[in-house]
């Protein structure tokens, strides 16, 4: 009798041959795999439960008087852009944790496993769209709880999380490129929060563009985070869906396209 012996060179050979239902099936189960990992430990959410609230108080109550004249004027301005920087800070932790599973040798083992290369790459992006979902429905919440009613109804907030969730998944690419290329997980944290930061302060999230001076207005009005919150605005309050939203769709596009390229071909290097 004889046998079959396959050797790693045979199994990279037969990863490289899945089918695409089984690329798919593949990148569900390690979507799975991560909701499980939120499940086994929760303050992994804290950034998506305990943030939005935090902002949303501190903001409203420093700045609401000053900036809007009262609270209730100010929740319609503030609460998008809470809602948009919220979310696209978290789409950071995708490229942490995928740096933090390389360093830890996760994604070794994944390799020995008759899986499709790209299904754990896949599978982390997928799985952080629930976090951006539960800190969009936690930044409504909030707001309704503070007197916050959106004059465009449920079905605008309702397009309005999805349109911010989109573009959110679409720059988790940028930041898994990072977590792909960079040799630890402090450095991809450092990376991202060096260029979050300004793109998300320096837009119209949180006061008004006209209350800036000139050369500042130039920048955020250019900015595509205050694209977004403009967009995110029109629909929750107006049930609008303006040219902001085109073009906030637009630039995920693109950066999709450019991103998702670059990520795979560098985690295909090492897989």
């Amino acid at each position: 009798m004889s046998t079959l012996t396959i050797t790693p060179g045979a199994q990279r050979t037969l990863k490289n041959h899945v089918t695409i239902a089984q690329t798919l099936r593949n990148s569900l189960s390690m979507a799975g795999r991560g909701l499980i990992k939120i499940r086994r430990t929760p303050e992994q959410l804290i950034d998506v439960t305990v943030q939005p609230i935090i902002f949303t108080l501190m903001f409203t109550y420093i700045f609401g008087g000053a900036i809007a004249g009262s609270i209730a004027d100010y929740l319609p301005l503030l609460i998008p852009g809470i809602l948009v920087q919220t979310v696209i800070t978290t789409s950071v932790v995708t490229g942490v944790q995928l740096r933090e599973d390389m360093d830890k040798g996760v994604f070794d083992r994944f390799k020995s496993l008759p899986i499709a290369r790209i299904a754990p790459l896949a599978g982390a992006l997928l799985a952080d769209t629930v976090r951006y979902a539960i800190a969009t429905t936690l930044t409504f919440v909030m707001g309704f709880i503070m007197g916050y009613r959106p004059g465009g109804g449920l079905g605008a907030v309702v397009v309005a999380g999805l349109l911010v969730i989109a573009c959110s998944w679409a720059i988790s690419w940028i930041f898994a490129f990072f977590g792909v290329i960079a040799r630890s997980a402090a450095s991809v944290q450092g990376i991202s929060f060096l260029v979050l930061f300004p793109l998300t302060f320096l837009s119209n999230a949180f006061v008004p563009v006209d209350t800036l001076p000139p050369a500042l207005q130039w920048f955020v009005n250019v900015n595509p985070v205050s694209h977004l919150v403009t967009a995110v605005r029109d629909l929750a309050n107006s049930a609008m869906f303006t040219s902001d939203a085109w073009i906030s769709l637009l630039g995920a596009a693109i950066i999709v396209a450019i991103f998702a390229p670059l990520t795979v071909r560098a985690y295909m290097k090492k897989a």
